[in-house]
């Protein structure tokens, strides 16, 4: 795979959310928006930094050479970073959680979804929380998460959080005060706090799970054990922030639904082959278009587990 220099890049984290809030846009909405001469493209943590530019790099090659803008990735702390980010447009595009996008939208953070990724085109984007235990552990499923330190991910992760509050409350089980709650930060974090004993239990997504952890070395197979799964959550979409020019907007979402599946990788040279086409969640093709009612079955978790991240 090639891509240019300048996608390889990442700024520095933000420290506070409030350096993301501090200088928020005041254009009317009267006022066009100008192009930028770059878009900050925001992702949590899934494993290093350097994994978020690897993932991304076709990604940002794409984008690169169709709209002419140079793209920077900043990595940030937290779902809410990313979704204050994108209200007071210091973050142009981002990489959010089904529960998070919820949020951002129903909020009016102004996002506009871009794509989510699939394995193959006539998929519907999905994946699974996963319910996970140390090896060995005596616990057999989510009942037995009552009065255990529970490893969650974030109060906005939808599946290491929305989710599994929906499990164990289904299970008369409070999140809050039937466990003892611990938020890890991030899914690998999560995980890797299971299976060293800070937390009896927790919750990751499904492939962080099987497959992502393990052939990163910090795991190995049968280090964790899997006692629960959700329903299965809308995909991931990627979002633009609204504060781009509409047509920006447009042209994104036209790179997201034609240009970024590995076919038209390949085809464009962003990739060398099908083989050496690396996209995040281990896509094995690449981006659809989505819907905003994609994510009304987060709307109605939400309602059910009446989370205080839902109150928007």
């Amino acid at each position: 795979m090639h891509f240019p220099t300048r996608a390889k890049g990442l700024l520095a984290s933000f420290a506070l959310v409030a350096a993301l809030t501090g200088c928020a846009a005041t254009s009317t909405a009267a006022e066009t928006p100008e192009t930028p001469d770059k878009l900050v493209f925001a992702q949590i943590p899934s494993e290093s930094a350097q994994g978020i530019a690897e993932n991304n790099a076709a990604i940002i090659a794409a984008i690169e050479e169709t709209t002419g803008i140079e793209v920077e990735i900043q990595q940030v702390t937290d779902y809410a970073a990313v979704i204050e980010g994108l209200r007071a447009g210091q973050i142009q595009l981002a990489a959010l959680g089904p529960f998070s996008y919820m949020v951002a939208k129903d909020s009016g953070a102004g996002v506009e979804a871009l794509g989510a990724l699939v394995d193959d085109p006539d998929q519907e984007p999905g994946y699974k929380s996963y319910g996970i235990v140390p090896a060995g552990s005596d616990i057999t499923d989510l009942a037995g998460f009552a009065g255990k330190t529970v490893c969650f991910v974030d109060p906005t992760s939808t599946s290491g959080f929305l989710y599994p509050s929906a499990g164990l409350l289904d299970l008369d089980i409070d999140p809050e005060t039937g466990v003892t709650p611990v938020f890890a930060g991030g899914h690998d974090a999560s995980a890797l706090s299971v299976a060293d004993g800070t937390c009896d239990a927790g919750f990751a997504y499904d492939t962080m799970v099987t497959t992502q952890i393990i052939e990163s070395g910090s795991l190995k197979e049968g280090d964790l054990e899997v006692v629960w799964e959700s329903e299965t959550i809308a995909g991931s979409p990627y979002v633009a922030s609204d504060t781009l020019p509409a047509d920006l907007i447009e042209q994104l979402q036209d790179i997201f639904a034609t240009d970024l599946n590995i076919p038209a990788l390949v085809e464009s040279g962003i990739c060398s082959s099908a083989a050496d086409c690396q996209l995040p969640e281990e896509s094995e093709y690449g981006f659809i278009p989505v819907e905003d009612s994609l994510y009304d079955g987060v709307r109605a978790v939400c309602a059910t587990t009446k989370a205080a991240a839902c109150n928007v």
